[in-house]
């Protein structure tokens, strides 16, 4: 491998592959013939990460369970996935802050190089990398793609995201940090990795999961920790709230500031408290 090709690799990257913790993140490889390489055929977890270690664990398994379970997988193990987090998190003297983002992959394994699985060989990879904290508020954009209600892989977080990165890369392009869908429906739907909330003279309201939304881990923690209201939103219904803001596992709360050509005072007062109060409960509680 080149010096030039190994650069690429984040700094303070740690990888494991099914009960191997490879010092050399350049060796930490799959299959060519992974399925999950080959056909997108896995699952995913992003969990945050800080000095006390990877925030929500527990609920992050189940929902792997839960996607593996939709998309036809074996149950994972998630005893051989928690030791793969522990090894890897075991040491993290290279990061120069504590925080980052750690992500486990479930694939199916080696396959055909086709869409149809020969034999379930299941493959775990658990890796993390730091990041920064990110900012208070951000700007998002409407996609010009819709979210399919009914689609084989509508609300599983599965590594076939081929749509999610389209709809980034299209957000960044126009100087955004998120890109938002609205569904077949015509109703708002939810971010390429974000869920979405409105605040209505304090009212928070987001999109249900019927609507294709993801059931994000951060979203049920805001739900079940400050209350709000779970019901479909057209785009011009959404874009009159006093507050918008962004939920996900490493955002955390972010306040929308610019939304195509609207802007906001953001963060908000909502946003704000709850941003501060999210991230005490989360120091108080890990694992909620």
């Amino acid at each position: 491998m080149t010096e030039s090709a190994r650069s690429a690799y984040p700094q303070g990257l740690r990888t494991w592959i099914d009960g191997t913790l490879f010092a050399d993140p350049a060796q930490a490889l799959v299959p060519a013939a992974d399925h999950g390489l080959v056909a997108g055929d896995g699952v995913f977890e992003v969990l945050k990460v800080t000095e006390l270690g990877a925030f929500a664990i527990t609920r992050h398994l189940a929902r792997l369970e839960r996607s593996a379970e939709r998309m036809g997988l074996p149950a994972p193990d998630l005893g051989h996935v928690r030791l793969g987090i522990d090894e890897v998190l075991a040491d993290l003297s290279d990061w120069e802050i504590p925080h980052g983002r750690l992500r486990i992959t479930y694939t199916d394994g080696i396959g055909p190089l086709a869409s149809y699985r020969t034999a379930d060989r299941p493959l775990v990879v658990v890796s993390a990398e730091p990041s920064p904290v990110p900012e208070a508020a951000g700007g998002i954009v409407t996609l010009p793609w819709t979210r399919n209600v009914n689609g084989a892989m509508t609300g599983i977080k599965t590594t076939s995201y081929g749509e999610n990165v389209r709809g980034l890369m299209y957000a960044k392009a126009r100087n955004a940090g998120e890109g938002i869908f609205v569904n077949t429906d015509g109703l708002l739907c939810e971010g390429t990795g974000t869920n979405i909330f409105c605040v209505f003279d304090e009212q928070i309201v987001t999109p249900p999961i019927s609507t294709g939304a993801l059931d994000g881990v951060t979203r049920a923690l805001v739900l079940e920790w400050f209350g709000g209201e779970e019901r479909n939103l057209t785009l011009a219904e959404a874009k009159g709230a006093d507050e918008v803001f962004l939920t996900s596992t490493t955002r955390d709360v972010q306040a929308v500031n610019d939304w195509d050509q609207l802007t906001w005072q953001a963060p908000g007062p909502v946003a704000t408290r709850l941003r501060a109060e999210f991230r005490q409960r989360a120091v108080e509680d890990p694992d909620p």
